[in-house]
């Protein structure tokens, strides 16, 4: 029998979320519906209601996620009615010449549930991400379920979902940051402060954070920056070569997604070292670079994906590393919300005074 459950929902470009009945159908083959603990409000899902993802509106808004498996339908191998699993929206497929290749965290042809959630009238729901998870109960693939220790508390398993992985991935599993390197992080947001905790697990001896919002800085050292610069202040180059001997850094990470800082990252690092873009840029953005610097420097230019996570290899370990203290989910954490609280959370987003509001269902 499908449910009605209370959800949040863009309804169109720009305007305020509402909280709504949303009918879940009961799972079909290869799909698994969820009862939500915990949801991170991600940039992503203000990107959603601001039109900047596509215009396919209504949209069920919620992707950073962790809850308990309800219900299977046919098929279903990966989880079980009661498992405890963190939401992905890397559903790898297996098949897709990426992971034919033995490279699934960059699968091309990740899926979703087939069957669409709706509006009591029947109008179909475009769930964020492929999951839609500011929501008391969610309809996704099977493998958009990954499962976890459940130990470890929703409102800080959720994050790995999306905002926290990307930026640790972005550091460990693009960046490849190794003991003793040096790490340049623009942007000290959510994902940027990620960056820092991933570079801090993976042993970098030196590692800076850049914004120009000291509050942000400052929570950048809890993560594990070892020192910090205030763009708006001071020139972020020159003061993070002044800070490796005149070198600069061997990994530059960009979490913000514009074209300035992006050329603070490409001048910033190293010969032969790395600029890693996980910020999310506007489809209208360009850049331009030197050509000759990009020869001359050497190194690699990349971008990050979802921080090339395979949720069932990386989120299972994260965890784990959660639960021996060694890695702090809960500092992301800012503050625990209700589904009604949502559209305030996105003015703190946007006002800078917040790492992640989580809502508990």
């Amino acid at each position: 029998m499908p449910q009605t459950v209370r959800g949040v929902v863009s309804m169109a470009v720009g305007e305020p979320v509402t909280i709504t009945d949303v009918v879940i159908p009961e799972p079909g083959p290869g799909e698994a519906v969820v009862s939500i603990q915990a949801c991170g409000v991600c940039h992503t899902d203000l990107h959603y209601r601001e039109g900047g993802i596509n215009d396919e509106f209504p949209f069920l808004l919620g992707h950073e996620a962790a809850g308990v498996v309800e219900s299977v339908g046919d098929g279903v191998t990966e989880v079980e009615p009661g498992d405890y699993v963190i939401l992905n929206w890397r559903a790898v497929c297996g098949q897709c010449r990426s992971c034919l290749r033995g490279r699934p965290q960059i699968c091309f042809s990740t899926h979703n549930a087939s069957q669409k959630m709706t509006l009591d009238d029947g109008t179909e729901l475009s769930p964020a991400l492929g999951i839609g998870a500011f929501v008391e109960k969610t309809l996704v693939a099977a493998g958009q379920c990954t499962k976890v220790d459940s130990a470890a508390p929703a409102t800080a398993a959720g994050l790995l979902g999306c905002g926290v992985m990307a930026g640790i991935g972005a550091a460990i599993n693009t960046g490849g940051v190794g003991r003793g390197d040096s790490v340049a992080v623009f942007g000290c947001g959510g994902v940027g402060d990620a960056a820092i905790a991933g570079s801090k697990l993976a042993g970098a001896h030196t590692i800076i954070g850049v914004d120009i919002d000291d509050r942000k800085l400052e929570w950048a050292k809890r993560f594990g920056a070892t020192h910090t610069i205030n763009s708006s202040e001071t020139d972020a180059v020159e003061a993070i070569q002044a800070l490796t001997g005149g070198n600069g850094v061997d990994v530059a990470i960009e979490a913000v997604g514009l074209p300035q800082t992006y050329r603070q990252a490409f001048e910033a690092r190293d010969l032969a070292g790395t600029v890693v873009l996980v910020g999310v840029p506007r489809p209208d953005m360009t850049i331009e670079l030197p050509f000759i610097e990009v020869f001359g420097r050497g190194g690699a230019l990349k971008s990050s994906w979802y921080g090339d996570c395979l949720p069932s290899r990386d989120f299972p370990m994260l965890i784990d590393l959660y639960l021996q203290d060694r890695l702090d989910l809960d500092g992301f954490v800012s503050e625990t919300i209700s589904l009604g609280d949502v559209e305030e959370a996105f003015h703190k987003m946007e006002r800078g005074e917040v790492l992640r509001s989580v809502v508990v269902l």
